[in-house]
């Protein structure tokens, strides 16, 4: 803080030192409250972004973003915001993707991390997953989520958090 002519507190910005900071793809997420947790044990903030309302916690460290419901909304306002010291949260390939070439740390809803070396299969996969839905119906979906997932989400959460608070 400084003092600007009249008086007044005012910050520099060039001395704020940059964060980690967790973003947050929250309308499916299903890891949120492990989220909070490993968050305000390393005293990182969380911007959780959905397009529509639901509770957080009440927390200085918690904010909660409600876009709009335009396609993409959501994933544009975390993508705008992605940089070498986040942690995005997301099962969305494309979303990681764009994460990941603003420098992201990016780990899905099971544990697993999105890399630059994982994410080019992970596109192709799902291109061809698309096409077989549409042209010959299969269905399914994902594996049910498990607590195995949530133990390796866990892990890798953490992990991600220390390493990026160590580089910091």
């Amino acid at each position: 803080m400084r003092l600007d002519g009249k008086g007044v507190d005012v910050l520099d910005i060039r001395s704020v030192e940059p964060t980690v900071r967790v973003l947050v793809d929250a309308d499916a997420c299903p890891v949120k409250d492990e989220i909070y947790k490993v968050a305000w044990r390393h005293e990182v903030p969380v911007s959780v972004v959905s397009n529509s309302p639901f509770r957080v916690p009440v927390h200085s460290l918690i904010e909660r973003i409600i876009v709009g419901d335009k396609f993409d909304e959501a994933d544009d306002w975390i993508a705008e915001r992605a940089g070498p010291l986040s942690v995005v949260v997301t099962g969305d390939i494309l979303l990681a993707d764009r994460c990941l070439k603003a420098g992201a740390t990016v780990i899905a809803h099971n544990g697993k991390p999105f890399t630059t070396a994982s994410i080019g299969p992970a596109i192709a996969t799902r291109a061809i997953m698309a096409d077989l839905r549409a042209g010959i119906g299969i269905g399914g979906g994902a594996a049910p989520f498990g607590k195995e997932d949530r133990s390796r989400f866990l892990q890798a959460f953490d992990g991600a958090l220390v390493r990026l608070k160590r580089t910091r």
